[in-house]
């Protein structure tokens, strides 16, 4: 089986390819130019392993949460190909994809957590499952990290993501036990989504392309002019 999966719901930009149990990937940290960098890149990685997109049998899209603008260009770009190539989809949460990489790693119980700007941040718990993919504990959900409900996920968590990166603190505050280990920087990466979306493929759970859509959790991208000055003003007075 041939797959190729594309993710940009970050600032991370990276595709990977599943050749036949082979596995190999791009990744680079790309801001906010992935509309630049992402083709080419995608382009890089087929002329590496040497096949054509005709040849693939799948693609997989990291469907978010993250960044509106990043999610609508990686879906986008994995719609627009499954629809021309006739070939299904499956889309995989950031944070599952984060999740799974700390499994990788040998973590049991993950907190992948992404900063979501305006105060926010996505927040999952996964677990290790016996075929050492993640499994998800809880819906992924949007929140104030004064308001992330960790209390009840008593034991050893590993922590990952950018919004363990800004509000360590706070979140630390709300956990029961102090984390086994918290990095901040991790961003999603799309050989991830690939370990994760192939047994769907195995098994015929993968979807048209007109299926596949984004998981922005929240509606809004913006904050109103009175509440960016609200936000200001009690980030001055907790400084």
């Amino acid at each position: 089986m041939r797959l190729l999966a594309i993710d940009t719901a970050t600032e991370a930009c990276s595709a990977a390819l599943w050749l036949d149990g082979a596995l190999i990937e791009r990744f680079e940290v790309a801001g906010r130019t992935h509309t630049e960098k992402l083709l080419p890149l995608v382009q890089a990685l087929l002329a590496e392993a040497g096949i054509r997109p005709a040849q693939l049998d799948g693609l997989v899209a990291g469907i978010g949460p993250g960044s509106f603008a990043g999610v609508r260009i990686g879906v986008g770009l994995v719609k627009g190909l499954a629809l021309g190539l006739d070939r299904p989809v499956a889309g995989i949460s950031s944070l599952a994809m984060l999740a799974q990489a700390a499994i990788r790693g040998g973590a049991q119980r993950v907190l992948p957590c992404i900063d979501a700007r305006m105060s926010e941040i996505y927040l999952g718990a996964y677990q290790r499952g016996g075929d050492g993919l993640a499994q998800s504990l809880q819906f992924d959900q949007v929140v104030p990290p004064e308001q992330a409900d960790l209390s009840a996920l008593a034991g050893d968590w590993t922590a990952v993501g950018t919004g363990w990166g800004s509000y360590d603190a706070i979140l630390r505050q709300r956990l029961a036990k102090a984390p086994l280990s918290v990095d901040g920087s991790a961003l999603p990466h799309a050989q991830d989504a690939l370990l994760l979306a192939l047994p769907l493929f195995q098994s015929g759970q993968a979807l048209g392309a007109d299926e596949l859509a984004p998981a922005y959790l929240r509606d809004r991208v913006a904050l109103t002019l009175v509440e960016q000055q609200a936000a200001r003003a009690a980030k001055a007075a907790g400084a």
